[in-house]
């Protein structure tokens, strides 16, 4: 089983920045790929970024430029630097990784874990 706690959200103002972080535990082997995906009231869960193993990145345009996606592979712990933040950033930032697991008998299956989210409020 994978775990994963993600952290750091808050208010802040338009223009400012946050840090969030996702940390991941459990009975992992590898970690292919982590990514951050938001979701607002009435709106669909999307894509923010993501990064893989070798720290390969891909960006929602929306947040090009802005945001910045890191992964420390040694922690297992996924980072979102947000900054120049706008009121349209508002949601709720959920962490997600894909990769394997130990399983019985020394098999390794593949996983996919959500964390809970974390709330994002951008304000004027």
């Amino acid at each position: 089983q994978v775990q994963l706690v993600e952290s750091g959200g808050g208010l802040v103002q338009a223009g400012g920045s946050l840090r969030l972080s996702c940390a991941a535990s459990g009975s992992i082997f590898s970690i292919a790929a982590m990514g951050w995906y938001r979701q607002a009231p009435g709106k669909q869960r999307e894509l923010v970024a993501t990064v893989t193993s070798d720290s390969s990145t891909n960006y929602a345009n929306s947040v090009k430029g802005r945001f910045t996606i890191s992964r420390d592979n040694a922690k297992n712990t996924l980072y979102l630097q947000m900054n120049s933040l706008k009121p349209e950033d508002t949601a709720v930032y959920y962490c997600n990784a894909d990769g394997r697991l130990y399983a019985s008998g020394g098999v390794r299956r593949p996983f996919t874990s959500w964390g809970q989210g974390t709330q994002v409020t951008v304000s004027s």
